[in-house]
């Protein structure tokens, strides 16, 4: 299927031939005719499935149909979305899929100076992008107003609840007009995230594409057994490998993306770090930097990753496995989009076993094993932090570690040795 057959008007097909788009994912190809039917959507989808074309065409589409040529144009589609990353993003791909419309596309988010956001408000906007925290401040100043919306989409609904929005989502429910057409997706739909939808969305059509349980054949799984306190040493090791270009690296918390970055800037590892207590210039130049491979490790928490795409990116490193097995397909898929091969390195410690054993029973299979490296776990049952191990200069396979001198077990070879060699074990 082309994107011709969705009926999809000239300027956008001009539009998004110049971006090389010709083939519709099946999101797309599921939610264009819904959304342009003037449908209500409820969508359960992945980040990286194409989600935001599905609403951003029909809704450019739509809009061009009866377009306002007055300066002060009345905002008529609001998104709404859970970070600052993501709401860039999709402005992004409204201006790029718009291009050739006439239609204005503005977007706001705080951590900046508003005055920027306000002046682009006061030239006029069709489409709103937001997210909800600056989008309610705009709106109490009286900047923003949302009853002429006509089209309404709640993107990454499940990090909504997971932020904390669900009371801002509830004011700006309350705000919009009951008239309206209403696109809700999430990557998962536990009973609050259905509740909230049955709020938003009258007699909606239900689109569901790439399970969140399943993940790409092109990435390469491998599990590293390891005690708490010698992950930075192994994430260390692992990036002496030249052939790692950029690694997106995921930690459970705030507190520990910082510490981590520390430790890599100190090994004289390019490495940023990237969350929600970041401002906004520092995490657009963090972003921009792992972009074009000034800064060749990001560390991130998973909401702040979310809307971080990048192209070729080959390596992923769960520094801390996640809670959520379905957090962790999230994250894999970051590497291996659109075809490409790419590689998940997870560490597991004694704690995390049980959430290794549901991710492995969510995406059906068993996680290769790299075990004859420098670090291995020892304390398979811990009471207290696991100690760091002194002695290391052999592997529990007689194998020597990797060092910094020259010969023949130096860093750019050492860990050769030892990064892709799994076995499947017993555990």
């Amino acid at each position: 299927m082309q994107f011709q057959s969705l009926n999809i008007i000239e300027p956008i097909l001009k539009a998004l031939q110049e971006e090389g788009y010709t083939t519709p994912t099946p999101i797309q190809q599921k939610s264009i005719p819904i959304v342009l039917n003037g449908t209500d959507l409820l969508g359960c989808a992945q980040t990286g499935t194409g989600k935001t074309a599905a609403f951003a065409i029909p809704i450019i589409q739509l809009l061009s149909a009866n377009k306002s040529y007055d300066k002060k144009r009345k905002i008529r589609s609001l998104i709404v979305t859970p970070t600052r990353e993501l709401a860039i993003q999709i402005a992004e791909s409204f201006n790029n899929y718009g291009r050739h419309t006439g239609l204005k596309c503005s977007v706001i988010f705080g951590g900046v100076n508003q005055n920027p956001q306000v002046n682009a408000l006061q030239n006029g906007v069709d489409i709103l992008i937001a997210t909800p925290g600056r989008l309610l401040d705009l709106m109490n100043q009286r900047h923003v107003s949302l009853r002429d919306i006509e089209i309404f989409v709640l993107d990454e609904a499940d990090r909504m609840l997971d932020m904390g929005f669900i009371h801002d989502v509830k004011k700006l429910l309350i705000a919009l007009p009951k008239k309206r057409q209403s696109l809700f997706f999430s990557a998962t739909m536990p009973p609050e995230i259905v509740k909230l939808a049955n709020t938003i969305l009258h007699e909606p059509q239900k689109v569901e594409v790439t399970p969140v349980s399943s993940t790409a054949d092109t990435i390469k799984q491998f599990i590293y057994f390891v005690d708490k306190g010698n992950k930075n040493a192994l994430l260390v090791d692992i990036l002496k490998n030249n052939n790692i270009k950029t690694a997106l690296v995921f930690t459970r918390t705030k507190h520990g993306a910082d510490k981590v970055q520390k430790i890599l800037v100190k090994s004289n590892i390019k490495a940023e770090a990237i969350h929600g207590n970041k401002s906004q210039n520092a995490r657009q130049r963090a972003l921009s930097g792992f972009k074009d491979q000034t800064i060749r490790v990001l560390v991130a928490t998973d909401i702040a990753a979310r809307g971080i795409d990048v192209d070729e990116l080959e390596y992923v490193i769960n520094y801390d496995i996640s809670n959520i097995a379905e957090t962790y397909v999230h994250r894999i898929g970051r590497t291996g989009r659109a075809g490409a091969n790419g590689t998940a390195f997870s560490f597991c410690d004694a704690e995390e076993k049980a959430y290794l054993k549901d991710i492995e029973k969510l995406i059906a299979k068993k996680i290769p094993v790299i075990d004859n490296h420098p670090y291995p776990l020892m304390d398979h049952n811990p009471v207290k932090a696991a100690p760091q191990q002194q002695n290391r200069g052999r592997s529990r396979q007689g194998q020597a570690k990797p060092n910094s001198s020259g010969n023949g077990n130096s860093a750019s070879k050492g860990p050769k040795k030892w990064f892709g060699k799994p076995r499947n074990a017993n555990r």
